[in-house]
C-alpha cells in the first residue's frame, strides 16, 4: 500500500511539471550546468594530471637523476677564448657506482651538439653519448635492430641508434638499419631504431630543429670522436664549455631506496662542488607531488563547479516557491479531500527531486560530451572519472531535495481552510 501510494505521488508530481513544460525545463538548466561544469573540469584537469605522470613515469620511478647546469655566473676573465669547465665529473660517477649501496645500475651520459646528415637532409637532434644500460634505466623500447652492446663500448665502434623521428626524417621510405649517418665529422652504421616515446599517431618533434629527436653513440666512441668541450661563437670571441658528464642516472633497487639514494647524491655533490653546477631530480617525488597538487586542484574546480550546483539549486527552490502560492487552492482541496500533511510534502519533494535529476542527467551527458569534443579539437587528453559522474549526479539530486525542503515544509503547513478561500 505504501508503495503504491508513493507511486501515485510520483506521478501526480510529474504531470505537474508537465503542466509547465518550458519553466521545468529552465529551472533544471542551473542544475545541468552544473553538474556538466564538474564532470567536464574534473575529465580536464585529471587528463592534464594523468599526461603529466606519464611524462614523469617514462623517466623511471625507481631513478634518481643528476644534471649539470651551468651557473649562473662564471669567474672566468673575459679573455678572447674563455674556457668554463663545470658539471658532473667522472669521479662523482665513480663514487656512485662503487660505494652507494641499493644501487643497481649507474648510467653515464655526455651530449654533443653535433649535425647529422644524410645526403641533403640535416637535422640537429641530441647526440647522446651512454652506456648500453641506458636501455634499461630509460625503460625505451627497441623498434627495429639493437642497442648499443659492451663490444661497441669497448671497441668504440662508430655505430649508433636513432630515435624514431630522427629515422622517419634522415629515412623516411626506406628502413634506416644498415645504413650509414654522418655525424659531426665521422660516418656511424644505424644498428638501431628506437620506439617514438608517444603514440605512433601523436605530433612528432621537428628533428630537424635544435631540440627535435636523440641519437645514441657509444660512451667511448663520443669522448674519443667528439671530446666534452663545446665551442660557441659569441661576438667574434670562442665561448668553451667544459662538461665531463651531462646526466647521471642513478637506478635504486627498490621503490624505498630512492629517497635514500636521492639524499646520498645531493650530500655527496654538495660536499664535492663548490658551485650549484647540478641540480638532482627524483622522478618518484615529481610523481607524489604532481598527484597532491592534482588533488588540490581537483577540490579547487570541484568547489567551483559546486557553487553552479548552488545556484541551481536556489533557483527550483524559488520557482517552487512561486509554484506553492499558485497552487494554493490546489492544497486546499486535497487537505480538505483527506491529504495528510506528509502526502503534501511528498508531492513537493518528488517534484524538486525529478527537477534536479533531469538536470543531473542531462548535465552528466554534457559532462561527457564535452571532454570528447576537446579531445578532438584542442588535442588535449582528457580523463572521465565514473567516480565523478556518479557524485556530480547524486549531488544534484541532494540539493534538488534540500532545497525544496521548505517549498514542500510550506506547503504541508497551510491552514485549510484559508487555503480554499484563496483566488
Amino acid at each position: 500500500m505504501i508503495g503504491l501510494s508513493l507511486w501515485k505521488t510520483v506521478q501526480l508530481g510529474i504531470s505537474s511539471l508537465l503542466l509547465h513544460k518550458l519553466r521545468s525545463f529552465l529551472t533544471t538548466l542551473g542544475v545541468l550546468f552544473g553538474v556538466a561544469s564538474v564532470v567536464a573540469m574534473l575529465a580536464v584537469g585529471e587528463g592534464a594530471s594523468e599526461k603529466a605522470q606519464a611524462q614523469l613515469r617514462e623517466l623511471g620511478s625507481r631513478n634518481v637523476i643528476l644534471r649539470s647546469i651551468k651557473p649562473k655566473q662564471d669567474n672566468v676573465s673575459e679573455e678572447e677564448t674563455r674556457v668554463l669547465a663545470y658539471g658532473l665529473k667522472r669521479t662523482d660517477f665513480d663514487r656512485i657506482d662503487e660505494t652507494y649501496p641499493g644501487v643497481v645500475r649507474t648510467v653515464p651520459v655526455l651530449t654533443s651538439p653535433q649535425e647529422v646528415r644524410v645526403s641533403d637532409l640535416l637535422c640537429r637532434p641530441k647526440v647522446l653519448c651512454t652506456t648500453p644500460e641506458f636501455l634499461k634505466v630509460s625503460g625505451r623500447i627497441m623498434a627495429d635492430g639493437h642497442f648499443l652492446s659492451q663490444q661497441d663500448e669497448a671497441s668504440r665502434s662508430l655505430v649508433t641508434v636513432l630515435g624514431y623521428d630522427v629515422a622517419r626524417f634522415l629515412f623516411p621510405f626506406e628502413r634506416a638499419v644498415g645504413q650509414t649517418v654522418r655525424i659531426g665529422e665521422h660516418y656511424f652504421e644505424v644498428i638501431g631504431v628506437l620506439v617514438p616515446r608517444g603514440p605512433l599517431g601523436a605530433t612528432a618533434s621537428n628533428p630537424s630543429s635544435e631540440a627535435g629527436g636523440e641519437v645514441y653513440v657509444p660512451l667511448s666512441t663520443g669522448r674519443a670522436y667528439f671530446g666534452e668541450r663545446q665551442v660557441t661563437v659569441r661576438s667574434g670571441t670562442f665561448d668553451i664549455q667544459e662538461v665531463q658528464l651531462h646526466e647521471i642516472i642513478v637506478q635504486a633497487e627498490r621503490d624505498v631506496d630512492v629517497p635514500f639514494v636521492a639524499a646520498a647524491c645531493r650530500a655527496m655533490l654538495s660536499r664535492e662542488h663548490e658551485d650549484k653546477d647540478y641540480e638532482v631530480m627524483v622522478p618518484l617525488e615529481l610523481i607524489m607531488r604532481e598527484k597532491e597538487t592534482q588533488r588540490i586542484f581537483n577540490i579547487v574546480l570541484g568547489s567551483i563547479a559546486g557553487i553552479s550546483l548552488l545556484v541551481g539549486g536556489i533557483g527550483i527552490m524559488n520557482v517552487m516557491l512561486a509554484t506553492v502560492t499558485e497552487r494554493t487552492r490546489e492544497i486546499g482541496i486535497r487537505r480538505a479531500l483527506g491529504a495528510r500533511r506528509r502526502h503534501i510534502i511528498t508531492q513537493f519533494l518528488v517534484e524538486t527531486t525529478v527537477l534536479s535529476g533531469c538536470g543531473g542527467l542531462l548535465g552528466v551527458a554534457l559532462g561527457l560530451l564535452i571532454p570528447w569534443i576537446i579531445e578532438r579539437t584542442a588535442d588535449l587528453q582528457t580523463v572521465v572519472s565514473p567516480i565523478a559522474a556518479v557524485l556530480a549526479f547524486g549531488i544534484s539530486v541532494l540539493i534538488g531535495m534540500i532545497f525544496g525542503l521548505y517549498p514542500a515544509w510550506r506547503a504541508a503547513h497551510m491552514d485549510p481552510v484559508e487555503a480554499l478561500r484563496h483566488e
